[in-house]
């Protein structure tokens, strides 16, 4: 690996970035309904040409809804497996132990964070949005999985979130700035655990038989496709809030057009931008060239 971090500076980094979910939302810190939410490598509404301006840019923000639900979803699962693999590290090398409670605590806050903005979203939004769960029985489906399933699929999210700021998000200026602000208050603090998880998954490999390392890629493999019928039946949710709040049902060839337009572009979202990942790649193929290859050939599927 060529990484020239550690959980010592994981750690350090962690106790430098300092914000209260109360800081970032409620009171006057409120969504604007007049901008987009994500960026349009994301939303991919640009193409939808049987959409009104105002309804593409209503579907960006049902997206933007779905993206920090989801977020908030996969943090459910993320937290117990941390606080299972921090818990042998309590008694053990005291900056590894603080740095996965660090990271275990952040993701506690995160969640507290997006069910706060669901919340402000839907008094808001008026129109009902439904998101793929419920989180108890996609975290443990999930956690079901070999341990190093789970890490790669934990790496995989944590990166891809890096990978939406740093090159989608960050320079729009055109986005809402509440919404912006919670995506780079996240961002903030995703950026340690993308590297805790780095760490951790070399922590589970080593050691690890071959025969191990294999059920772990394939697991996490299984764990693709469980996300990619996930964010098939997302969009179906996303299309029905759509007509909802344009109050118009669209037609069949529309319909059609706007499942396989939006499918993709959360395939992208959620899978290709995070399977793709260059850290992803690196880590994964430091302990297995073939997987990597794998993942490099099936990553425009889900481009």
């Amino acid at each position: 690996m060529t990484h020239h971090y550690s959980f010592k500076d994981c750690l350090a980094r962690a106790e430098r970035i300092n914000w209260r979910v109360e800081d970032l939302i409620g009171g006057d810190k409120s969504l604007d309904f007049s901008k987009p939410f994500l960026p349009e490598s994301l939303a991919r509404t640009a193409s939808l040409d049987f959409l009104s301006s105002h309804e593409k840019r209503t579907l960006n923000q049902i997206r933007g809804h779905a993206y920090l639900c989801i977020f908030g979803l996969v943090e459910e699962f993320i937290l117990p497996f941390v606080l299972d693999h921090a818990r042998p590290y309590i008694n053990g090398e005291e900056h590894r132990a603080r740095a996965f409670l660090e990271f275990a605590s952040e993701e506690a806050k995160h969640i507290h964070l997006f069910r706060r903005f669901r919340e402000e979203f839907t008094a808001a939004f008026k129109t009902n949005c439904d998101v793929i769960g419920p989180p108890d029985a996609v975290s443990k489906h999930v956690l079901s999985h070999p341990a190093l399933s789970i890490a790669l699929l934990t790496l995989h999210i944590e990166w891809m979130t890096q990978r939406h700021f740093q090159d989608s998000v960050k320079d729009d200026v055109g986005l809402d700035p509440q919404f912006k602000s919670l995506l780079k208050h996240h961002w903030m603090e995703e950026h340690q655990h993308a590297q805790l998880d780095t760490l951790m998954v070399e922590m589970i490999v080593d050691g690890m038989s071959p025969a191990d390392i294999e059920a772990g890629i394939a697991g996490y493999v299984d764990l693709g496709g469980f996300l990619d019928v996930a964010v098939k039946q997302q969009t179906q949710f996303d299309l029905a809030a759509l007509e909802t709040a344009a109050g118009r049902t669209l037609s069949d060839d529309n319909r059609t057009r706007f499942m396989a337009v939006q499918h993709q572009a959360n395939r992208w979202t959620y899978i290709g931008s995070g399977m793709s990942h260059p850290k992803v790649l690196e880590t994964l193929g430091a302990f297995s060239p073939d997987g990597r290859r794998m993942m490099e050939k099936a990553a425009p599927t889900f481009c």
